[in-house]
């Protein structure tokens, strides 16, 4: 087998996170904009990147498809990559929410086609849970989120595009089962063994559930700042303090695909945080606003390069 047929059929299905975090910055940015003025052209160009990536990287799979069915087979199979499989599906909808005032009818079509297949691949592994043969307390991690309560990202571009009533349908699964899993991944983590260093980074992945629920909640609820919302908000304001208070452990990690956990999260936070600075206008949303906007594009710079550095090296394609 030669290096490059051997990198595609250990492409991980993991790298469509990066769909994901670099969809988070498109929007956090393009946020930005309308808030604190930014230059529209930063998240023009983020969003050409985006694009081209999501594009790449689908091509690719289907390569990897075509030629590597069996690997394919084994991910979709496995308890804990299977999970990754919604991101493709979760980069659409947001791509979607990015042009949807630039090109609606393409972003119908994105948001129609991310949003069944989220649909499809909820009840897929739902089903899987319900019926388990193989799922065992220690497949439980953080990455559980995506797939079941990446729903909630669904309202977000759904409202903005006339489907009012599927977005509650989409937030409702979201929200729900988000507590569900919240309590099942808090049993793993404090009564069974820690996480692999591996998994470390999809900690972050705690943050995104409130905060992207937030975002999608004052879509739900034209914009309104109830008390259901501040909820929302602080309870992913305290995950960003409490996973920062463990910074030192994370700074220590090796690079994995994992890192990609910590952007969309962030991204989710600090588009959050922008709305609560448009609505309050405060100093210290404010200043809560360019930080978190700063940080998440130097994590993002960092998490860039990388995997450029780890895809040039080979050691992003190396078999689990």
């Amino acid at each position: 087998m030669n290096t490059s047929t051997s990198r595609l059929a250990n492409m991980p299905v993991a790298l469509f996170a990066t769909v994901m975090g670099m969809s988070g910055l498109t929007l956090a940015w393009q946020k930005a904009s309308h808030v604190l003025g930014a230059p529209n052209v930063i998240w023009q160009i983020l969003l050409l990147l985006t694009t081209l990536l999501t594009l790449s990287l689908a091509m690719a799979y289907l390569l990897k498809i075509k030629r590597h069915a069996g690997q394919v087979f084994n991910e979709f199979n496995h308890p804990i990559k299977i999970s990754f499989f919604p991101a493709f599906s979760i980069g659409l909808m947001l791509i979607s929410v990015a042009i949807a005032d630039i090109f609606k009818p393409l972003a119908t079509a994105l948001w129609c086609l991310g949003a069944t297949l989220q649909l499809m691949l909820t009840l897929y592994l739902m089903n899987q849970w319900i019926h388990h043969a193989r799922w065992q307390v220690q497949h439980t991690t953080p990455a559980w989120f995506i797939p079941i309560v990446g729903n909630i990202i669904a309202p977000i571009g759904g409202t903005q595009l006339g489907f009012q009533e599927v977005s509650w349908f989409f937030f409702s699964i979201g929200i729900l089962y988000w507590i569900i899993l919240k309590a099942l991944v808090f049993n793993r983590i404090i009564f069974h063994e820690p996480l692999p260093e591996k998994l470390l980074p999809t900690l972050f992945i705690m943050i995104a559930p409130p905060a992207v629920g937030f975002i999608a909640y004052l879509r739900l609820n034209e914009g309104d700042i109830d008390n259901f919302a501040h909820i929302l908000y602080y309870a992913a304001l305290f995950l960003v303090l409490l996973l920062t208070s463990q910074l030192h452990r994370f700074t220590r990690l090796p690079f994995y695909v994992s890192w990609w956990a910590y952007s969309f999260p962030l991204a989710g936070f600090t588009i959050a945080t922008l709305l609560m600075y448009q609505t309050f206008q405060t100093l210290f949303f404010s200043t809560l606003s360019q930080l978190m906007l700063g940080v998440i594009s130097v994590v993002l710079a960092v998490l860039i390069y990388k995997t450029f550095h780890a895809a040039k090296s080979g050691d992003l394609f190396q078999p689990d």
